[in-house]
């Protein structure tokens, strides 16, 4: 039996490398995404047509993929190469203020990216050219 540190991986190594240059890229990413969400909601407030807006609000999930993406490489990167193969060192990185930290800013990314699909996105502009209505619920009389 040998004693001393784990050997880390060549593949575990590259991971974190590259988990490194995209958590470089957090802020770039966040900031554009920032710019892409003013963006639309310009569009939304101004009413533009639904050709202006779609782009738009697909530029948005994009965006909000990319700066998620990146906020979850942090997190794997502050965890630290070794934790690629070492699940038990992985496991009690996890619970590290750093990492915590990253896991929230992560997680809140991916609920502003889920709730703009389920709730952002205007009808696409090949619909309304075609003439196709959405269909709705009729509103419900509460009096």
């Amino acid at each position: 039996m040998t004693r001393g540190r784990i050997k880390i991986s060549s593949a575990a190594e590259s991971d974190y490398l590259a988990d490194v240059a995209l958590a470089a890229r957090f802020r770039e990413l966040l900031d554009r995404a920032q710019a892409a969400e003013q963006e639309f909601r310009q569009a939304q407030a101004a009413s533009a047509p639904v050709s202006v807006q779609y782009p738009l609000a697909h530029a948005l999930d994009a965006a909000l993929t990319d700066v998620t993406r990146a906020a979850y490489a942090a997190q794997r990167a502050e965890i630290g190469p070794r934790g690629y193969d070492d699940r038990i060192y992985h496991r009690k990185a996890m619970a590290t203020s750093a990492v915590h930290a990253w896991t929230r800013e992560a997680e809140r990314l991916l609920t502003l990216r889920e709730t703009h699909r389920l709730t952002g996105f205007p009808a696409r502009p090949e619909a309304a050219a075609l003439g196709v209505e959405i269909a709705r619920l009729p509103a419900e009389d509460h009096a």
